[in-house]
């Protein structure tokens, strides 16, 4: 790949487009993570569910139903890890075979030199990379909190049974973040698959996506069922 003059490849509109696709994840991540009082996200309603299901998890007994939970996120991680994993290891076998990428802009009738494809594939590749070390990062974390939860006491008048379960719900809330932010690696790799046919498409991807994220977050029905907290 010869990148001494790809940076003259690209006019000020792909600037813009890469700029707004890059600055959108960023924000969107923080406006889930510090939502406003007035209102609050999908992941920080679920932060105080994981915290209630801990308080929960002290009195109940037996605990076979925890164990099973904290398993299925386990599962769930390590599902989306290996996915993420597969498509990281498919993308940079596309990137490192030229006629494969020649044959990929002919199918799609792009006019773009091959400098620049591999240059786009490289963000949805760092995307992807992204996603697949927050999904196991996240997959540690839930052992570490199945670990905290086993050494939660079984007597609940034991001074360090609230105490346990505290620091197992704050390990899931973190697990859950790295997650969640895994995820939306994924959804804006997706968005970022957009610039191969053009900063038009991009703008486009980014908008869709931020849609998607920020709907799901703020505005879906599954939400509206998470804040009813009373019959």
């Amino acid at each position: 790949m010869n990148f001494t003059d790809f940076k003259f490849s690209f006019d000020i509109f792909n600037y813009i487009a890469l700029a707004g696709l890059l600055l959108s994840w960023l924000i969107t991540s923080y406006l889930i993570e510090h939502p406003p009082l007035s209102r609050i996200s999908v992941s920080e309603l679920m932060s105080e569910y994981r915290r209630e299901w801990m308080r929960e998890f002290v009195t109940r007994q037996p605990r076979i139903f925890d164990a099973t939970v904290i398993d299925s996120l386990r599962q769930a991680t390590a599902f989306f890890a290996s996915a993420s994993m597969l498509a990281l290891g498919g993308g940079l076998a596309v990137l490192g075979n030229s006629d494969q990428m020649m044959g990929l802009a002919q199918d799609f009738e792009l006019t773009t030199r091959l400098a620049e494809i591999e240059i786009k594939m490289i963000l949805v590749l760092l995307f992807l990379a992204n996603a697949f070390l927050k999904f196991v990062w996240a997959s540690r974390l839930f052992g570490y909190c199945a670990i905290l939860m086993a050494a939660v006491p079984n007597d609940q008048k034991d001074p360090l049974a609230f105490h346990r379960a505290e620091q197992a719900a704050e390990i899931n809330i973190t697990a859950a973040r790295s997650f969640n932010r895994g995820l939306r690696s994924v959804y804006y790799a997706l968005g970022a698959l957009g610039w191969i046919f053009g900063p038009e498409a991009l703008i486009a991807s980014t908008v869709i996506t931020n849609i998607i994220v920020l709907r799901r977050e703020f505005a879906s029905e599954s939400r509206t069922v998470m804040l009813k907290r009373t019959l």
